[in-house]
């Protein structure tokens, strides 16, 4: 069964090409998912089994690229983003006969115009060009990195935010209350017992708790 839909394998991972992974990557991982297909599929459920294989092996893909074909971290909403925008310059560059402005994709897809342009800037994330790359030319000996400004403390800092907004956001309301009045507002554990109507002691468990769930949060992302 391997053999016979290794051709099944090699057309998604086409499907898939010219997204910033090297296609003999992605084959491989295609036929890793056709692979997995073959473990798990049950005749006995009456599907036949390319039904069943294509979606896994398309499956397994996606999660290469969400897992590995990113050079920086990037928010997960961001990375599915970009993939809908792929799809829909796909489209409409075959529709219209060129490449798609920002605004027709966002026309295309129902949403912002600014939340598309983010989308787009996050595409860059794949692979980037070597920073010991020639300046001008394969002779030149300047390299990108000569170039390069001293660190930033500021970029890692609001990297950090950007992440910790993310985490906040899937926050029960309660719990963000509580997190922005000990941290913003600084109120002490008593002030904010106070406020919200329970005793100091279940204070100190919520903000342990929820400060546990964003480490954790963070750290995944």
């Amino acid at each position: 069964m391997i053999t016979e839909h290794l051709p099944v394998a090699e057309h998604i991972a086409r499907r898939f090409s010219g997204r910033g992974e090297p296609f003999d990557d992605l084959l491989q991982v295609a036929r890793t998912g056709l692979i997995r297909a073959v473990d798990r599929y049950d005749a006995d459920r009456g599907a036949d089994f390319l039904s069943f294989a294509v979606p896994t092996i398309m499956g397994e893909v996606r999660r290469h690229f969400r897992d590995t074909g990113w050079s920086m971290r990037v928010p997960r909403a961001l990375k599915e983003l970009q993939q809908k925008l792929s799809a829909a310059t796909d489209t409409l560059a075959h529709d219209l006969g060129r490449a798609p402005t920002p605004s027709e994709l966002a026309a295309h897809l129902g949403m912002d115009v600014d939340f598309v342009r983010e989308g787009l800037l996050a595409a860059e994330a794949y692979r980037p060009h070597s920073i010991d790359a020639p300046v001008r030319s394969a002779e030149d000996t300047v390299t990108v990195a000569d170039h390069l400004a001293a660190e930033e403390p500021g970029f890692a800092r609001f990297d950090d935010h950007d992440a910790l907004q993310a985490a906040m956001a899937t926050l029960p309301d309660r719990e963000r209350a509580i997190v922005r009045m000990r941290f913003v507002d600084e109120l002490t554990q008593r002030e904010i017992a106070q406020r919200i109507g329970v005793s100091q002691m279940q204070v100190s468990r919520l903000l342990a708790k929820t400060l546990e769930h964003l480490r954790v949060h963070m750290v995944a992302e």
